[in-house]
Parts: structure tokens; sequence; C-alpha cells
């Protein structure tokens, strides 16, 4: 009697989305930075180098939605908007550790085995290093 995953496609859609959201460079460099502490958005947007203010919101808006980090908004003259990991963004972050462990482990040798293949047939190459 051989077992199947009990995994229908929509389970898949379901998680694929999610591991998207999670997975994105934006959202990872976000919970780094944002640690076990409230930043504002300027905060935000300058300890993440590159990231343009309208990619920003999207992703904060998007993690909002997802319940990963806290928006708090104070009802001051001018308002100021607060942001925070909620419990299920410092699991996520705490999640995400040992994965960037393995890279910080791993990225020399990676980077030289891509090196090597590259000398090795340029043309054959096609790998795109983001």
């Amino acid at each position: 009697m051989s077992i199947e995953p009990q995994q229908l496609p929509a389970d898949c859609r379901r998680a694929k989305d999610i591991l998207a959201r999670v997975s994105d460079k934006w959202t990872i460099l976000l919970l780094m930075v944002l640690g076990d502490r409230r930043m504002r958005f300027t905060e935000l947007h300058r300890a993440i180098n590159g990231i343009s203010e309208r990619m920003l919101t999207v992703t904060l808006r998007n993690l909002e939605h997802d319940g990963i980090l806290i928006r708090t908004v104070y009802r001051t003259i001018p308002p100021r908007v607060e942001y925070e990991l909620s419990d299920r963004g410092r699991s996520l972050k705490l999640a995400l550790a040992p994965i960037g462990r393995w890279v910080m482990e791993n990225q020399t040798d990676i980077e030289e085995a891509r090196e090597r293949l590259r000398e090795q047939s340029p043309e054959d190459s096609a790998v795109v290093d983001d």
C-alpha cells in the first residue's frame, strides 16, 4: 500500500503564496531591521538600503495584512505611525534565522562555484545572479 500526500492543489497554491511573501527579500530585511523594536517609516526607509518608498509601503501593508507586523497610529499632529513585529512576525524571524546562518556559512563556496562554472563555459552559464 503506497502512502500518497494529502495535499490538494488548492493547499499548494495557498502555501506558495505565503512562502512567496515571507521569502521576499524586502520582507526578510524588514524582519531583521525591526527585530524587537518599534520603528517609524522614515527610520525603516533609512535602514534598508535600496528599498524605494513605494516598495516599503507595499511591503509594510502586506505584512500588516498577514498579521506579521503591527502598525500603530498615534493621534498627534502630525500623526505618528510605528511598526513592530507581531508574535507571528517574531516566530517567522526565528524560523528564518537558521536559513540565514546557512546562507552566511555557504555564501563564499556558492559564489566560488558560480565563478568556476562561468569560467568553464561562459556561453552555457545563463544563470542570472540577483
